[in-house]
């Protein structure tokens, strides 16, 4: 086993709400203000936060999720992440929810504190002071003495409404010892805008985005104590265990060039899959379908991850050239979410690709949450009976709600309730995955891919 010695601290609250976002983005950006590599990881299967700890930090954000990949891979991946493109000088971990919350029915597991745990990291706690004075200490004790694997080593107060209340919560929370290391006022005068499925991606509007995280990092570097901060990073003990590396989790295939949706409509993916696939023998080329008229020269396979494209279907619809050659595409297309709706015949109205015989719509209900799946034929990502976990994320439906060959079962067996599409190597569903919880997806794409083509 390999000895690591990373700097580290879980950004965590004891609930949605805190302001875990904004104490972990605004710390990544002081931080690197300071001339340190930093790090930005998060918990859970979110797409949006690691975009802005990307802007704040200058390097990918990761995420780390138990559910998605399994417990045994989160610190092979923390490390990976820590060491790519270089060494981290620290890492910052935004949590989940709250502290203790996590998948449902399942206890702690998938939770912050069992990230924590499984990491050896200190916690630093973010409190919405809103209405709050002495009981405030009491709620973090209660949050230090829940579960004794986590280690509360400090707090940061949010949104305190005067001195004389800053002085208040510090008295308290002197009494049951766990230090206070920032303080930020109640103020509007950071944001960071809401959609219908929670922040607005920081690649639908950079320039705003990259206004904001700069604020967020000079509130940060105004209003915490960064010295402290650090002191409790690097109390983190060192981490035995190695690296997660590409290459280690997948045969190389050949060669093949694999065209991956970006720009403003398809801003949901992790870094990971792009990583798996050019191990696995891939060259990736990144296409805008809102902009491009043509997929990437020499295109042998699709990958069209998450987003809003609902928000994009008219500049999506008007892209008649690239909707026209991904129509008649023969290479496997693999599609998420954002993807299957691209695919289908139209969007809210607007004509959409028309390879997959559904129509979309926005829907008032949010489905959310975590899901189990079985693939329920083959295709260019999994054999039939793959097990997969994944989790959903979406306001719309289709129409119909899965096809004649549905890409997967959801709930853990066969017998579970079919979902999304399969045809003319295609594989279209709501499903989110992680590819590093499952790698066999990325090899067998490209293999797909050079079979297709013709190549060796």
């Amino acid at each position: 086993m390999t000895s690591h010695d990373l700097p580290r601290l879980v950004i965590a609250a004891p609930a949605s709400g805190h302001g875990k976002t904004m104490v972990a983005t605004g710390l990544i950006a002081a931080l690197r203000a300071t001339g340190l590599q930093v790090s930005g990881h998060k918990i859970g299967p979110d797409y949006i936060d690691p975009g802005y700890h990307a802007l704040a930090a200058g390097r990918v954000g990761r995420n780390l999720d138990p559910w998605l990949v399994g417990p045994e891979q989160i610190l092979p991946l923390l490390l990976h992440g820590a060491n790519t493109p270089g060494r981290a000088d620290v890492a910052v971990i935004e949590g989940v929810m709250g502290l203790h919350d996590g998948a449902v029915g399942r206890g702690r597991f998938a939770s912050t504190a069992q990230v924590a745990e499984l990491l050896a990291s200190p916690v630093l706690l973010v409190l919405d002071t809103t209405a709050q004075g002495r009981s405030a200490a009491a709620l973090v004790l209660g949050m230090v003495l829940f579960d004794p694997a986590v280690r509360i080593a400090g707090v940061i107060l949010n949104r305190v409404g005067s001195d004389r209340h800053e002085r208040l919560l510090r008295e308290a929370l002197d009494e049951v010892g766990v230090p206070v290391v920032g303080a930020i006022a109640r103020s509007d005068a950071v944001v960071t805008p809401s959609r219908h499925l929670g922040l607005v991606p920081a690649a639908e509007r950079h320039r705003e985005a990259q206004d904001i995280v700069a604020a967020l990092g000079q509130l940060i570097a105004d209003q915490v104590d960064l010295e402290a901060v650090l002191d409790i990073a690097r109390s983190a003990p060192p981490l035995s265990g190695e690296q997660w590396r590409p290459a280690g989790q997948v045969q190389r295939c050949g060669d093949a060039v694999v065209a991956v949706a970006a720009g403003p409509a398809f801003t949901f993916g992790y870094a990971e899959t792009t990583e798996l696939l050019t191990a696995a023998g891939a060259t990736v080329a990144y296409f805008d379908p809102v902009r491009d008229a043509v997929l990437p020269e020499g295109t042998a396979g699709v990958v069209i991850g998450g987003g809003f494209p609902e928000m994009h279907a008219e500049a999506l619809s008007a892209n008649a050239a690239l909707r026209s050659q991904l129509a008649t595409f023969d290479g496997p297309i693999y599609a998420e979410c954002a993807g299957l709706l691209y695919l289908c015949r139209e969007l809210d109205g607007a004509p959409m690709v028309g390879r997959i015989d559904a129509t979309a719509t926005m829907s008032p209900r949010l489905r959310l949450g975590y899901r189990e799946a079985v693939a329920a034929h083959d295709s260019a990502v999994a054999v039939t009976g793959r097990r997969v976990n994944g989790h959903e994320f979406h306001r719309t439906v289709t129409d119909p709600s899965y096809g004649e060959q549905p890409a997967w079962y959801l709930g853990g067996d066969q017998h579970g309730a079919a979902t999304g599409f399969i045809r003319d190597r295609i594989t279209a569903s709501y499903l989110h995955t992680h590819w590093a919880g499952h790698p066999d997806a990325a090899e067998r794409f490209v293999a797909s891919c050079i079979a297709v083509a013709g190549g060796p």
